[in-house]
């Protein structure tokens, strides 16, 4: 596969930089058979697609369904802070490393001021190192360039300290800074366990509202996490997509989650993954039979077209990068020609792309 067989050109005033309200989005439903049922609760147009809202989840899915949620949380993950020579940096929290939580792989900016041994503080006064609320000490260079931090604090300390100093760190296409919104509106409902840099987006959909319609309508869900990381970000950069080195996250699935979703699909039910990370979770952890076993651990799970599915039925996801591995999973359930003529489709009518924007639901 080229990567370029991956590329299409989108309309730049349709990234969203701000989220409707949950549930008020516009929603694609499309059949990777081409045909969606004759009792469809939606029109349903000549290529086998249908269009109405996030809300309309509650009629579209069938009792016995259930529901993968990813359950992580975004951190405040963007920090400013100052160097103890002087001057400015930006660092971004990518990853912990070991169990401590006080140590961590970062993206700084500028690179070239943090060299190991260097001191950094943040929030309060920073400048004055003695009075900052946090400070860290380069460790190491890593050889594409991150860094790591070992900060003063760890573990629930450390994440306290990020809610007041922290910032939501929104993707790089949503060109503007975070604001006290987005510390609601880039998380989701039910987010319990800290550790994304980025929202798991096709969650962002759901209310609270929503999610009782659904287990009013014998549409269960189960929570799993998959910490996010700034990888799911990287651009493909090698001529063949599959030669591509994906990054790898850090993921939990619970056995009662786990029992939950396998015994759904043996009743009957579908097992419909929200977003691209619940996927990647629920492909990661079933055998050849689709049957799931709890487990956690670290997942580099490249889904492209000719993956072969085990578990996931269906899809609900937000349109995506050209290019992106992201799109690429798209299109192994929907073919690529397909997933390019559905996305060309939502982008003639208006739809509005990316974290922040409209839904798609894969049937």
């Amino acid at each position: 596969m080229l990567t370029s067989d991956f590329d299409f050109d989108f309309p730049e005033p349709q990234i969203a930089l701000r989220p409707l309200p949950r549930g008020e989005a516009r929603l694609m439903v499309v059949s990777a058979s081409g045909s969606l049922p004759a009792d469809f609760p939606l029109p349903v147009e000549p290529e086998g697609w249908a269009f109405g809202q996030a809300k309309d989840l509650v009629r579209i899915l069938r009792p016995g369904d259930m529901l993968a949620l990813n359950d992580t949380k975004v951190l405040r993950a963007r920090l400013h802070g100052k160097l103890d020579t002087g001057g400015s940096v930006e660092v971004l929290l990518l990853k912990p490393r070991g169990n401590g939580g006080d140590t961590w792989e970062c993206m700084a900016k500028p690179g070239k001021k943090l060299q190991p041994r260097r001191g950094v503080f943040f929030g309060g006064d920073a400048s004055s190192g003695s009075n900052a609320k946090l400070s860290a000490e380069v460790l190491e260079i890593l050889p594409e360039g991150e860094r790591v931090l070992r900060f003063s604090i760890g573990g629930a300390d450390f994440y306290e300290a990020l809610e007041g100093i922290g910032q939501i760190p929104l993707p790089p296409y949503i060109r503007r800074e975070a604001d006290a919104a987005d510390a609601e509106t880039y998380q989701t409902v039910f987010a319990a366990h800290p550790g994304s840099v980025a929202a798991p987006t096709a969650s962002l959909h759901l209310s609270e509202s929503m999610l009782a319609e659904l287990a009013a309508r014998n549409i269960g869900s189960a929570k799993l996490t998959l910490h996010v990381g700034a990888g799911t970000f990287r651009p493909v950069q090698t001529e063949r997509a599959e030669d591509h080195p994906m990054h790898s996250e850090t993921y939990v699935l619970p056995e009662a989650s786990a029992a939950a979703l396998n015994a759904a699909r043996k009743a009957g039910g579908r097992l419909i993954a929200v977003g691209t990370t619940a996927s990647r979770v629920v492909e990661t952890r079933a055998d050849a039979n689709g049957l799931l076993s709890p487990g956690a651990g670290d997942t580099d799970i490249f889904i492209h077209p000719g993956y072969e599915w085990k578990a996931v039925d269906a899809l609900l996801t937000n349109f995506h990068w050209p290019k992106s591995t992201l799109f690429m999973l798209v299109a192994s359930k929907l073919g690529t020609e397909r997933a390019k003529a559905a996305y060309a489709e939502a982008i003639r009518r208006g739809f509005r792309l990316f974290s922040y924007g409209d839904g798609m639901l894969i049937l």
